[in-house]
């Protein structure tokens, strides 16, 4: 069965990362490629909403490295502020490590938050933050690099096949899956829509897929193969795509 079928529509995620309040990408997850965009994450909030993003995919790189950062924190509650006012949802990941965590998020403004280091060191929780906050208000972000899971800001590898972890996860009662191809995060070399494709079909989750996206081309495939929506962040931001004609799609 096609797992978007009694989904929502197809979603474009823009991407915002935090990285001391700014907003960057970074190549592959490595904190030393960084590219920096802007200084105020509010203003490009505004931008992707106002284009006709419905969806806001904001990630606290700190919290990811498990660095606390308040000036991450004070972006997200000025981007919340500016989604509420477009009546847009925010989906949130990056240093959510316990329960108390998804929490404060959640109580925040965030619509949905992304669980991934906890969710791959204590899968358990997943399930309790499922029964806790509700089906569609959790997502597990599996982070994989040639299969394998890596966790803690993808700076700590594993040999947990992504698939296998995934499928747990769908017993427990998951949803919603986002799976980055870490090998093509921030390269612009398009989707590994094979590797996200089987994760869907292996596990019946509405899988979001992230990581290389660098045309149209790329999203008008993820949606034909089923996926429940696409994470664009570089193309985005340098122009490979233009935001008119992307949230129109």
């Amino acid at each position: 069965m096609n797992p978007t079928s009694t989904s929502e529509s197809f979603t474009i995620f823009p991407a915002i990362d935090l990285r001391h309040g700014q907003v960057v990408r970074l190549r592959e997850g490595d904190p030393q490629q960084e590219t920096h965009y802007s200084s105020n994450p509010a203003q490009i909030a505004e931008y992707w909403l106002s284009a006709g993003a419905t969806w806001l995919h904001v990630v606290n790189l700190e919290g990811a490295f498990g660095q606390p950062d308040s000036e991450n924190q004070l972006a997200l509650q000025l981007i919340i502020q500016v989604a509420l006012r477009h009546q847009a949802r925010i989906q949130f990941g990056g240093g959510l490590r316990t329960l108390k965590d998804v929490e404060l998020a959640l109580e925040e403004g965030v619509n949905r938050v992304i669980l991934g280091t906890l969710a791959v060191e204590q899968p358990e929780q997943v399930a309790q933050a499922i029964q806790q906050f509700g089906a569609d208000r959790v997502a597990v972000g599996l982070d994989a690099r040639d299969g394998f899971i890596r966790t803690r800001g993808w700076q700590q590898s594993t040999m947990i096949p992504a698939i296998q972890l995934a499928q747990s996860f769908s017993t427990a009662g998951l949803r919603w899956l986002v799976f980055t191809d870490i090998a093509r995060d921030g390269m612009q070399t398009g989707l590994n829509l094979v590797a996200t494709v089987e994760l869907a079909q292996a596990t019946g989750l509405y899988v979001i897929a992230s990581g290389g996206m660098s045309s149209l081309d790329d999203i008008d495939n993820a949606r034909r193969a089923g996926l429940a929506g696409i994470i664009v962040g570089r193309a985005l931001y340098e122009g490979s795509v233009r935001a008119v004609n992307l949230f129109a799609r």
